[in-house]
């Protein structure tokens, strides 16, 4: 047997894109694989860093603004004890009554010695509580004062200005009088001390309270306090302020920006744009997202400072977000490293176990498909394409031993052929023989042997000539009438058969080639030789139309000895394999129900109805199908 080459067999084996390729395949998985892992490894990483460090950011400067509240709010708490003190004491309300309508001490008769006593315990009580009140230091004026300002009891921490009759100045202030008549302790904000006109400004924050007799309501005097604005910069000085924010104050309605040790009032309030709730931040805090006068959105952390209205202010830095966020990405990009050379890794390793075998296996298939089907034992390794090396050079040697085979065959099939055509000169021979046996009947006057010579050449043709699985009606009728005439001479005559077909299209239908032989020939020698008597069978065919469905049914019914139920199931399902004698009966009546059920399905086939002693009846039941046959049997 010979080969033909690769190219001209074409099996020729394609260059494939590189992408289409197992190896362009793993590599493109495992890379994109890889930089997936990567992006949303980043991305994770990314977003929970940004939300923790600014949570962390946020909650440094909360902590950083509380300690700087509780400081400011617990000094302030202890002057605003002091001023109602000073409003409350019994001591400061007894010189007021006395001098409520007293002019000038200085000038006081000496009747009136007693009135400078008063005055002095007065001061020495508010002198020893001013001492005894722990943030005084932030202190710088304080004057008790009748309402005529004609005398008062000051205190001063600094040098200046401290002419009693500019005390009467204070009633000109603007905020003097809203300050005085308000029901509540109110702030009017950080101002310059007017005391101090012709010096450095000093900023403050100014306290006036009335002072009411203790014997009604009437205000017999006010208390003035200026709180020096170091109560709140004093607590800052060791503040952390990135270079790029900014604190604010709120007092009261006015906004301030600190710069150091001084105020600079802003002209309006923060455009307030969100608030959000920050994990971590404690209920005092605000974290809020505002618009600034350039148009940026900035982070504005408010702490109180325990006065109502006042809040300290922190605008978030930028800057140590972005230098933290600078460490963080060379941290990504050393992870991205990571991953990157694990990747590549990954990719070398599989090369190697993966890509480098099935090159050798493809190449080993091109091989194969050249004509080499030597054993090639390199590709057979201890893994799954070890495997699949080891069934390719398996595979190999059974098709070189197949080809060996089928040359063997080939030869067989050619000397059988030779038999064939040998084999054929004897059918010839037996049919020559048997016509010249009919002639040499008919001229002596034996019609029967003629008959029935002729009926046996016409029987052994049909047998050794036929070659198709199906045959019509017609035709497997003749074959049976035949069959049946050599059985009559046998038989003496004592048998007969009838035929009720339906109608003439019932012949064209197609029936499998030695259906009702068999059936007859049942019939004779198991149902009427042993009752011994004259038989007669019946042979009756008729169509059954069922939804849109034509079947043809076909009754063989011979009056024998009959079967029993036992006997019935033994016939149908005797196995096929079981010979018999006589030729014909090696096709027997199991076989014939078993190809009919096999082309045309379980529905159909053949069934058997039986009286022990009266009759048989065997029902063929198959699809009425036509045929045109293109040559005669």
């Amino acid at each position: 047997m010979s080969w033909k080459s690769q190219k001209e067999t074409g099996t020729v084996m394609k260059s494939r894109p590189f992408l289409k390729t197992i190896k362009g395949t793993i590599l493109s998985i495992t890379t994109g694989t890889t930089f997936l892992i990567t992006l949303i490894a980043v991305g994770v990483c990314f977003f929970v860093f940004q939300t923790l460090l600014r949570q962390n950011q946020i909650q440094s400067v909360e902590f950083n603004l509380q300690l700087v509240a509780n400081n400011v709010a617990s000094d302030m708490k202890d002057l605003v004890y002091f001023t109602r003190w000073c409003t409350s004491n019994g001591d400061i309300t007894g010189y007021l009554e006395t001098f409520k309508d007293k002019g000038p001490l200085a000038v006081v008769s000496r009747d009136d010695k007693g009135l400078k006593t008063v005055a002095i315990n007065a001061y020495d009580r508010l002198r020893e509580e001013y001492r005894n009140t722990a943030p005084s230091r932030y202190i710088t004026r304080l004057i008790v004062s009748n309402n005529t300002s004609t005398n008062l009891l000051q205190i001063l921490d600094t040098s200046g200005d401290t002419s009693a009759y500019r005390a009467d100045s204070l009633r000109q202030w603007e905020y003097f009088v809203p300050l005085l008549e308000s029901p509540n302790l109110s702030w009017t904000g950080i101002v310059n001390d007017p005391f101090y006109q012709n010096f450095q400004e000093i900023p403050i924050i100014p306290v006036i309270r009335p002072v009411h007799s203790n014997y009604g309501s009437d205000m017999i005097g006010w208390v003035y306090v200026s709180i020096s604005s170091r109560v709140i910069t004093d607590h800052l000085k060791s503040f952390p302020l990135p270079d790029d924010s900014q604190l604010y104050l709120t007092i009261g309605e006015r906004l301030y920006r600190i710069q150091g040790s001084s105020f600079e009032e802003m002209p309006q309030a923060f455009h307030v744009l969100s608030r959000e709730q920050v994990e971590g931040v404690g209920t005092g805090t605000l974290v809020e997202t505002i618009s600034t006068d350039s148009g940026s959105k900035e982070t504005l952390i408010t702490r109180s400072l325990g006065q109502d209205g006042w809040y300290i202010h922190q605008i978030l830095s930028r800057q140590q977000m972005e230098k933290q966020q600078t460490v963080y990405l060379l941290l990504i990009a050393a992870i991205c490293g990571g991953i990157l050379s694990l990747g590549l890794f990954m990719v070398f390793s599989l090369n190697r176990t993966i890509s480098q075998p099935v090159s050798k296996i493809q190449k080993k298939i091109g091989e194969i498909a050249q004509g080499d089907f030597s054993r090639d034992s390199s590709i057979e390794w201890n893994h799954e394409l070890g495997d699949i090396g080891k069934g390719i050079n398996t595979l190999s040697h059974n098709v070189v031993n197949l080809m060996e085979k089928r040359i063997d065959d080939e030869k067989q099939k050619k000397d059988l052929e030779y038999q064939i055509l040998q084999s054929q000169i004897n059918p010839h021979f037996l049919y020559n023989t048997l016509n010249s046996i009919k002639w040499m009947a008919t001229i002596q006057g034996a019609s029967g042997i003629a008959e029935m010579t002729t009926a046996l050449a016409r029987l052994l043709k049909r047998v050794a000539k036929g070659a198709a699985t199906v045959i019509t009606l017609q035709e497997e009728l003749d074959l049976v009438k035949d069959y049946f005439l050599i059985q009559q001479y046998r038989y003496g005559g004592s048998i007969t058969i009838e035929y009720q077909i339906e109608s003439d299209d019932l012949y064209h239908c197609m029936i499998h080639r030695f259906t009702l032989q068999p059936i007859i020939e049942n019939a004779l020698f198991h149902g009427i030789e042993p009752k011994g008597s004259a038989g007669k069978i019946l042979v009756e065919a008729v169509t059954l139309t069922h939804e849109d469905q034509k079947d043809l049914r076909i009754s063989i019914t011979d009056n024998g000895v009959g079967m029993s139920q036992e006997t019935i199931d033994k016939v149908l399902h005797q196995s096929p394999s079981k010979k018999s004698a006589d030729f014909f009966r090696q096709v027997g009546i199991a076989n014939v129900n078993q190809r009919i059920q096999y082309d045309y399905g379980p529905d159909y086939g053949i069934s058997i109805a039986s009286e022990v002693g009266v009759y048989t009846t065997m029902t063929i039941l198959i699809p009425c199908i036509t045929e045109e046959r293109k040559e005669p049997l």
